[in-house]
């Protein structure tokens, strides 16, 4: 078994505080930056950041379907992370500025694989399609905020 990681990132027309505060509000506005991937998504506790309980399914692939039960935590300022109590997954989204009203967003996704061939095969290519699916959350976060 070994670590698998995916990360990306995106810079945005807008103050990190106006990103941040989109990407902790589980309850109004994270529901609509989730692309086709997600279903199943429910607040379970709290909505706002830490404290926050969520329940999404996630369809990595046509057969690769996760059920995801996240605890949000804040251990730093404008950092979220998501810590998955089916799984090892473990989501981290930072915040920070990237110039003079604008901010950048790094999203790294990573828990642990497979071992042997199958584990191999998880390490190359489900980073790919996770990064794949959180650019086009980006991408509808970039809709809201700027």
């Amino acid at each position: 078994m070994g670590k698998v990681q995916a990360t990306t990132e995106r810079v945005y027309q807008a103050s990190p505080k106006r990103v941040y505060e989109a990407l902790a509000d589980y309850a109004t506005v994270r529901p609509r930056l989730l692309p086709e991937q997600y279903s199943g998504f429910e607040v379970r506790e709290g909505g706002t950041g830490a404290g926050t309980v969520v329940h999404w399914r996630l369809q990595a692939t046509e057969k690769r379907v996760r059920d995801c039960l996240f605890t949000v935590t804040e251990p730093r300022p404008e950092t979220l992370v998501e810590t998955d109590a089916n799984s090892s997954m473990v989501i981290t989204w930072t915040v920070t500025a990237a110039g003079e009203g604008t901010a950048r967003v790094v999203v790294d996704a990573s828990w642990q694989g497979a071992g042997g061939v199958g584990g191999f095969f998880e390490r190359t290519f489900a980073p790919k399609g996770l990064n794949r699916i959180h650019g086009a959350l980006l991408a509808r976060l970039a809709e809201e905020v700027e």
